[in-house]
């Protein structure tokens, strides 16, 4: 009977010495969530506002493309530096290493969507490719519709819309100038 007050003397000891290694490592734990919450919007912020400088338009798109993905890694850092400063390292080592191969199997299983995507990303920035211009691409003659990030719409001579892959298009087209385009280039 002796044994049951010293076990739970025993326990309760325990619990407390744990929370007086818990409390300061949860307290640096929200410091660091609170500091990293203004770094983060504010580096978002600033990366915001260049984008925006540079991506005006129609070709948004990519900003919000390359604004979305500097979120994610810097979130992604956060979680991980967090779980670090609670005294969780292995679980974060853990972790990254496994989104890593996440990332890895869901790159490859989406390699056609990347790859339209980056091809996207290069048509919007190509100026002599631009909605109204007339091209021919795979096969397809007509007049640029919309540019988007994964597919381009052209408008065929015979009142088709067509929808191409951007890694179809980007491989190979060509176009004809404009003729505003021609009379300021003989010029």
């Amino acid at each position: 009977m002796t044994q049951i007050p010293s076990l739970i003397g025993r326990s309760l000891a325990n619990f407390v010495e744990g929370l007086v290694v818990a409390v300061p490592r949860l307290l640096s734990g929200l410091t660091f969530l609170v500091l990293a919450y203004l770094t983060v919007r504010f580096v978002l912020s600033l990366i915001r506002g260049s984008i925006d400088r540079l991506y005006v338009g129609d070709r948004e798109l990519v900003g919000d493309l390359i604004v979305t993905l500097a979120s994610v890694f810097l979130w992604f850092g956060v979680a991980l530096t967090f779980l670090k400063v609670v005294g969780m390292g292995d679980i974060a080592a853990s972790l990254g290493t496994a989104v890593g191969f996440v990332a890895l199997g869901v790159s490859y299983a989406l390699s056609e969507m990347i790859e339209d995507t980056v091809a996207g990303v290069y048509l919007l920035r190509d100026p002599d490719f631009n909605p109204g211009y007339r091209i021919e691409a795979k096969g397809v003659t007509g007049t640029v519709a919309a540019i988007e990030l994964r597919k381009t719409r052209i408008d065929t001579d015979a009142g088709d819309r067509v929808v191409v892959a951007n890694r179809e298009i980007e491989a190979k087209w060509t176009h004809d100038v404009p003729a505003a385009d021609e009379s300021a280039a003989g010029d």
